[in-house]
């Protein structure tokens, strides 16, 4: 395994994109899910990347890079169609300490991103190490087709009540038993069929009074 798998906190934190194409739209995408505050520097960009900047989501410079772009950067991402571009992107980040991905020449770069299917706090990122990136497209499509938006509402579920059961019970060891209990459980099926009754009586069981649904902040949806 050549990458380091890691889940990255960048809310708040400042990412340059030099490139304004597919690429650089796909990656400010994922970015800004993440909370990034993200900068694109090119003289043209794509529709909907021109749209994010013309309602301040993200920032736009529409100029060719210049050294000292990167200054303050958390990550940058060199995603030009120009090698000679992004070859300059990661000499001036590796100077700078910054960690950069060279989308068209991963080897220049210090990270690559893999492949993600998200529902909801549920993350599944599949990588090749960049050997494979149509295998990786693969998997992600039969991942999504496997992991439905019952696993957002089972992740936002567990989540809630992990914290309550740590607030009101310090006892980890019982705690533990409680969620493993509860992840065993089909819960995303419950939720797919909405059986809210059900899920509710199994909180009541597993957890104790206090526990359910509506307590909890988790909302019933209605049917899709």
């Amino acid at each position: 395994m050549r990458y380091l798998p890691i889940n990255l906190d960048v809310r708040g934190k400042t990412v340059v994109i030099v490139g304004g194409g597919p690429v650089a739209s796909r990656k400010c995408q994922l970015l800004r899910a993440s909370g990034a505050s993200v900068t694109i520097i090119a003289p043209e960009v794509a529709l909907v990347l021109q749209e994010l900047a013309n309602t301040g989501e993200v920032r736009h410079l529409a100029r060719p890079y210049a050294q000292g772009d990167l200054a303050g950067a958390f990550l940058a991402y060199a995603a030009t169609d120009q090698p000679a571009v992004n070859r300059a992107v990661a000499d001036e980040a590796h100077r700078g300490g910054i960690l950069v991905e060279v989308c068209t020449g991963p080897d220049r770069g210090d990270f690559i991103t893999p492949a993600v299917v998200t529902r909801g706090d549920l993350t599944i990122a599949i990588g090749t190490g960049g050997t494979a990136p149509a295998l990786a497209g693969r998997i992600r499509r039969e991942l999504e087709d496997r992991f439905d938006h019952a696993y957002a509402e089972t992740v936002l579920l567990l989540g809630a009540v992990r914290e309550k059961l740590l607030t009101a019970n310090k006892a980890g060891a019982y705690n533990k038993r409680i969620l493993k209990e509860l992840a065993d459980a089909d819960l995303p099926h419950l939720f797919r069929i909405r059986a809210y009754a059900e899920i509710d009586q199994l909180l009541a069981m597993l957890c104790g009074p206090g526990f359910t649904l509506a307590t909890l902040g988790v909302p019933e949806k209605d049917n899709p």
